[in-house]
């Protein structure tokens, strides 16, 4: 009996030890191995303004690059405007530009330049009831007002207040522009607020990679959100990811456009990868069941983040496919800020979203090199981030 007892202890003990062990494929786990000093993460909330809080922060983080102190500048400011700007253009172009809250990283450069910017203290941008941006009313207000405005056309002339109203219903939900603040014991305007900033709005370039346009020339990127019809270098993709390499390399950050449409992005556990659709990835299935999966069943043995997985070679023409065939849309903006690997040492890069401070990583997601490598629509850098030879190409 105690010999029995024993044996069953042990037993009992051992299946304790064998549950207790974690799966094979566990997770994703991943070692960080470069990490730009970047400030905070922020949360855009309901707001369709991702283009702003993501340079923003790109501009912050190059602000302490320059040998600036930690700062929060108020996105709101830049939104404010930019929607005053982008109203105008729509109703000189009759109502043909496309509605939305959506912008590019240019907006906020092209913004500075105009307008100044100010510290978050100074301008919250948000007068109209919550403490985090909601935009919903406002983009019905103010797109009713400048549909009216278009509409008058049909009486031979528009009034010449029309942009005072729509000012008014700006300063009505963002706040009344200051023309002058104190910032640290000092007083500003917006314009030398942003004159003492350790950084030049002409600094920063935009590069994309697409082949319907020739490479080492610039183009008009043809996205809705491009309303400002800037243009950026086009260059081809491994080019462009060695201005990427280059950047993180020399302790400068990446603001990234890019979609996060793709089936390999996971909201919930912060990744974003392009599995290759192989029976090498297909967890749980074997040869003969893989080729007869539904296509719901074929992703969900694909995209189960349980560990690292075999990836797609992105090449050129993959990523002008996607493009071409609304497979890749201007769709969100964030920072890239470092380098990292999972536990296979597969590559990823280490990007700051601004969707607030929220597991696992704290607003921060990582995404795999085949994944910037197809989903990236354009990136904006500091000039001094590119290599020499392809400055020289791009006449920079």
């Amino acid at each position: 009996m105690k010999k029995f007892l024993l044996l069953l202890s042990v037993a009992v003990l051992t299946a304790g030890v064998a549950e207790a062990k974690p799966k094979k494929n566990s997770g994703y786990k991943f070692t960080d191995t470069k990490v730009i000093p970047s400030t905070s993460v922020k949360n855009q909330f309901r707001s369709g303004t991702c283009w702003c809080y993501s340079t923003i922060s790109f501009l912050e983080n190059e602000i302490i690059r320059a040998g600036g102190a930690y700062m929060d500048l108020a996105e709101m400011w830049v939104v404010r405007n930019a929607y005053f700007d982008k109203g105008v253009k729509y109703v000189r172009l009759h109502g043909n530009l496309a509605k939305g809250q959506g912008g590019a990283a240019h907006d906020v450069t092209e913004m500075i330049k105009k307008y100044g910017i100010v510290p978050q203290e100074v301008y919250h941008g948000q007068n109209y009831g919550t403490d985090k941006p909601v935009f919903g009313e406002l983009e019905a207000v103010m797109y009713a007002y400048l549909d009216g405005v278009i509409s008058a056309k049909n009486n031979g002339t528009l009034t010449p207040v029309w942009r005072d109203g729509f000012n008014a219903i700006l300063d009505t939900y963002f706040g009344p522009r200051p023309e002058t603040f104190f910032y640290e014991g000092v007083e500003y305007t917006p314009m030398t607020f942003a004159e003492s900033l350790p950084i030049d709005m002409d600094d920063y370039v935009h590069l994309s990679s697409y082949t319907h346009h020739p490479f080492y020339t610039q183009f008009i990127l043809e996205v809705p959100d491009n309303w400002m019809w800037m243009s950026m270098y086009n260059v081809p993709i491994a080019e462009l990811m060695s201005v990427i390499d280059n950047a993180i390399a020399n302790d400068y950050s990446i603001e990234w456009a890019t979609d996060m449409t793709e089936k390999g992005f996971s909201r919930t556990k912060a990744i974003g990868i392009v599995p290759e659709e192989s029976l090498d990835n297909a967890a749980g299935t074997d040869a003969e069941k893989w080729g007869a999966l539904t296509p719901a069943e074929r992703d969900a043995a694909l995209y189960t983040f349980d560990g690292p997985v075999k990836e797609l070679t992105i090449t050129q023409e993959m990523r002008q496919t996607a493009y071409d065939n609304y497979q890749t849309t201007d769709d969100h903006g964030m920072v890239i800020v470092g380098t990292a690997h999972d536990q296979a040492g597969n590559p990823f890069f280490l990007v700051k979203n601004s969707w607030d401070v929220i597991p696992p990583y704290d607003g921060y997601y990582y995404f795999s090199r085949p994944f910037v490598e197809y989903k990236t629509m354009s990136i904006t850098v500091n000039k001094n981030a590119i290599p020499q030879d392809l400055r020289e190409k791009l006449g920079i």
